[in-house]
């Protein structure tokens, strides 16, 4: 059989080999630390529920404490960590090397895993998921200081590999993973981007697989819709989830752009005095609450899905924590909140649709609300099936994902994550040497 030059060149070139082998080494360090961080946030919703239980008015101490801690840590030695992490590692793909080296660093990797987990034993309202996306990224892109990945294009679809390996291993959900890598951090679908992306993938989800189990993220479900009662609840939980979604998003834009230059600009008060500022309000929200909204909000989800109430105003109060703790400036995403506070809102419209499955309504609740917040139908469909294992739900939820998407265009007209990356694509300004004396 003869074999072509370029099959001989593909399977005997030894640059190629090195290549492959240390990208398998980054996808399973990202699979492994995408793991650790997952035990150690768990660790600290532990901890701070058994606060809870201890004493219910802690977090009027606690948060703000934690809050102006954070803070003042963040902007202190990890610049660049704040927020989320999807939007730096969106940034990161079209910035300059000096700002992508800034974003991406294995210091920021760091730092944005400490800072979530210092976060979440302070009871702020985030999710793990969206820091894993940049730690992962920052993972993969350390591979480009390597003589084997010289071109910009390798440094590209590093990112985006480290990326989708973070959301795979994050929610146990490797086709989400993928899909959210194209639909949403590329905007693209080029062959050779995305088989690295599927291989980093499948790596990740081994090690979480072998570390985790073969678990699914909000337990299995069995139900099913009929064609009348259940394709109301569709329609709803669309047009609701893509309103809430959206003036959701809207709100986090122009707290993240808006309320600093006005506020923080001023003077009249330091950023970490705001952050603490927003702990006390959040710790407010949740005496007011029962305390039920801290946390990446997973049990509450959990327990909608099996019937046990949060009580009818926990969707409502998630969000707000959600949005008070991202205001704050502190390390944390939105993906698990806001899939609890689409729950919550499932929860409250089955009083609406007495004849649907609750558990179905609440499914759909989750993903109407997460595709209207980040805009991305495929990936809010494919995530909660995947964290659900109920194929027979595939098509009610890629249509409400779908409704809920147009309906929050119309609210929030521009992506949410690339608004929020604007201003990380901005390189820092160096700082100019001084001046020689005069003679």
């Amino acid at each position: 059989m003869h074999i072509s030059r370029r099959s001989q060149h593909l399977l005997l070139s030894r640059p190629l080999w090195n290549r492959r082998i240390w990208f398998l080494g980054g996808a399973l360090l990202v699979g492994s630390a995408s793991v650790g961080f997952a035990l150690c946030a768990n660790w600290a919703n532990e901890v701070f529920r058994r606060l809870l239980a201890w004493n219910g008015y802690a977090p009027l101490l606690l948060t703000p404490l934690g809050f102006g801690l954070i803070s003042w840590i963040t902007r202190r030695y990890f610049p660049g960590a704040q927020g989320s992490g999807i939007p730096q590692t969106i940034a990161a793909l079209s910035a300059s090397s000096a700002t992508r080296a800034r974003l991406l660093s294995p210091k920021i990797a760091i730092g944005k895993a400490l800072l979530t987990i210092l976060g979440l034993l302070a009871g702020a309202s985030i999710g793990r998921e969206g820091p894993t996306v940049q730690i992962g990224a920052a993972l993969m892109y350390s591979l480009s200081r390597s003589k084997f990945f010289p071109y910009e294009r390798m440094h590209r679809g590093l990112i985006l590999a480290g990326g989708a390996a973070g959301v795979a291993a994050a929610f146990n959900a490797p086709l989400a993973g993928v899909v959210f890598a194209i639909e949403e951090m590329s905007r693209s679908f080029e062959h050779r981007t995305v088989s690295i992306v599927i291989t980093a993938v499948i790596v990740a989800g081994v090690i979480s697989l072998a570390v985790l189990g073969n678990y699914a993220y909000f337990g299995r479900t069995s139900e099913g819709v009929d064609l009348v009662s259940g394709w109301k609840a569709v329609v709803l939980c669309g047009i609701l989830g893509g309103l809430l979604g959206g003036t959701f998003s809207r709100l986090l834009v122009w707290i993240s752009q808006t309320l600093p230059t006005r506020l923080l600009a001023s003077g009249r008060i330091s950023p970490v005095t705001f952050a603490a500022a927003c702990g006390l309000v959040l710790a407010l929200i949740g005496l007011f609450s029962g305390n039920v909204i801290y946390g990446t909000g997973y049990d509450e989800a959990s327990g909608l899905l099996v019937g046990r109430s949060s009580g009818y105003s926990f969707g409502i109060l998630k969000l707000a924590a959600t949005l008070v703790s991202y205001a704050s400036g502190i390390p944390g995403g939105i993906f698990a909140p806001s899939l609890a506070v689409g729950a919550g809102l499932g929860q409250d419209l089955q009083i609406l649709l007495p004849a649907a499955p609750a558990a179905v309504v609440v499914l759909l609740g989750m993903v109407g609300y997460f595709s209207g917040v980040v805009q991305v139908p495929l990936t809010a469909f494919i995530i909660v099936l995947e964290m659900t294992e109920d194929a027979q739900l595939a098509l009610p939820l890629m249509a409400c994902a779908l409704i809920a998407y147009a309906v929050s265009r119309l609210v929030c007209p521009h992506s949410l994550y690339k608004s929020l990356a604007r201003p990380f694509r901005v390189p820092v300004a160096p700082v100019a040497p001084p001046a020689a004396p005069r003679p």
